[in-house]
């Protein structure tokens, strides 16, 4: 006879049961707590990396990869079923990544003041007498990496940029290892002024104390459209200085749609700007020495051919716009009154007829140049400190040719020489055009020079006079310019 359930066990089951459901409860409710935990311990990561001082910010390393890397390995050995929500959002940062045009058409006219029209979104940093840079990963961009993509060379606005953690990469992206130098030049890279007034930057970030960094590539970009060369005599320069070949990324192997983000990427689009006059000093004579050291250019032979008593005045001539009409009489007039001074040693020469190293040994010999306004000048920096500059123009540029036509009086007291003033021709053919016609100023630009003998006897004796004055001052005082610092040419 089967007995009926007592009162205890009909009240048991229903009890069991329902301890059993509240056990399940409170393991899944356990398991939301610790993966609350972790997305929030995520989260307070990157708001404490976002805000911390740009002091405390590590260097590009391992060590960026810690605010996303080690809660993700945490979570994969803790709960495992919880590591795919994880990775997913990782996915969904990577699929946020904006892109933005590397030229903004919105500052056309005002392309390069403030934060200029390329990578617009962005503010220089700049402290008082160093260069305007952007440094990335940094502060600035909350520790994320800076990623470009496109290759247009005909429109900037076509190529573009971004910021993304190095976990979480854009699609189609590539990691370039290393520290990547970004220029870009308002003008061409492929011109000896512009070009190396765009790297004299990158020079004095090279300078900094502690840092002597060398480039893994050089991005170039002209109004945000890339480009792949800089003038010959800019690159032997910069392989001169930073000992190494000069890299420059063409993005050949990304594709249209490939991305390239770099581990360490500097930014200039100031060239020169902001740099104080001592600064740009060291930074001249350190590419002067390197360029002497690549060149094999020694102490004692530049002795030798710089006795005190020597006076070295060189010509540097032109063919074509600029040059001048009466090229033999102006070298008969320069080499009369050379050879009135004891020592005085005169040398004509065309610097697209000299090598880069050619060029380096005249001008460590000279003492004055001699030219007419054009890139051939940007050789100055080259010859030793306190040397003399002539210049000469054609007929019409003082008044149409901008600050531009004073480059070079600049490039003489930033390098450490003395410009010794300015000829202007008063002659030659007059613009078929109205006189505010910007087209005249293409037409001077074109023109010849011509010659006034009695200025040009009086000038050349003045400046020869003084130069061998200054010659026996420093010889009694042995001056010399000491180049100091970590990364300094010796």
């Amino acid at each position: 006879m089967t007995k009926a359930p007592s009162e205890s066990n009909k009240i048991h089951s229903p009890k069991k049961h329902r301890q059993q459901h509240g056990s399940f409860r409170s393991h899944t409710l356990f398991l939301y707590v610790v993966a609350a935990c972790v997305i929030f311990f995520i989260l307070f990561q990157l708001v404490q990396y976002r805000h911390s001082p740009a002091s405390n910010i590590p260097p590009p390393s391992s060590s960026f990869s810690w605010p996303l890397t080690n809660p993700l390995n945490a979570v994969s050995r803790e709960i495992p079923n919880y590591t795919h929500e994880l990775h997913a959002l990782v996915e969904k940062l990577s699929e946020s990544v904006t892109f933005l045009p590397l030229k903004e058409l919105r500052y056309a006219d005002t392309a390069q003041e403030g934060h200029t029209w390329f990578m617009s979104s962005m503010y220089d940093s700049h402290v008082e007498g160093e260069v305007q840079y952007q440094h990335y990963p940094s502060a600035a961009s909350n520790g994320r990496l800076l990623c470009i993509k496109g290759r247009d060379a005909h429109d900037g606005a076509w190529n573009s940029y971004a910021f993304a953690w190095r976990e979480a990469l854009p699609p189609n992206a590539t990691l370039l290892n290393g520290q990547t130098f970004v220029s870009n030049n308002h003008y061409s890279h492929e011109n000896i002024w512009h070009g190396l007034s765009a790297m004299i930057p990158f020079v004095a970030w090279h300078l900094r104390p502690g840092r002597c960094a060398l480039p893994e590539r050089w991005v170039l970009y002209h109004w945000g459209e890339l480009r792949t060369r800089m003038a010959p005599w800019v690159n032997s320069l910069m392989e001169a200085t930073f000992d190494e070949s000069v890299n420059i990324e063409d993005f050949g192997g990304f594709g249209d749609e490939g991305v390239a983000c770099f581990e360490e990427a500097v930014i200039m689009r100031h060239n020169e700007g902001g740099m104080s006059r001592e600064r740009r000093l060291e930074v001249y004579d350190m590419m002067r020495c390197k360029a002497r050291k690549y060149c094999d250019l020694r102490t004692e032979d530049r002795d030798m051919d710089k006795d005190v008593g020597m006076i070295g005045l060189t010509m540097l001539m032109r063919t074509g716009p600029r040059s001048f009409r009466n090229e033999s009489v102006v070298v008969g007039i320069f080499q009369r009154e050379c050879g009135k001074v004891e020592g005085c040693r005169l040398t004509v020469a065309y610097s697209n007829n000299l090598t880069v190293c050619e060029q380096v040994k005249l001008m460590s010999s000279t003492d004055i140049l001699v030219s007419p306004h054009g890139a051939q000048l940007t050789n100055m920096f080259l010859m030793d400190r306190n040397s003399s500059v002539m210049e000469f123009f054609p007929k019409g540029w003082l008044k149409l040719a901008g600050v531009g036509q004073y480059v070079y009086h600049w490039m003489a007291n930033w390098s450490g020489m003395k410009h010794e003033g300015a000829w202007r021709d008063p002659d030659g053919n007059d613009c078929p055009y109205p006189e505010d016609d910007g087209r005249c100023m293409s037409f001077y630009k074109k023109g010849r020079i011509g010659y006034n003998e009695t200025y040009f006897k009086e000038w050349a004796s003045k400046v020869l006079l003084e130069v061998k004055t200054k010659k026996m001052e420093e010889a009694l005082n042995k001056n010399t310019t000491l180049i100091s610092g970590s990364c300094a040419c010796t």
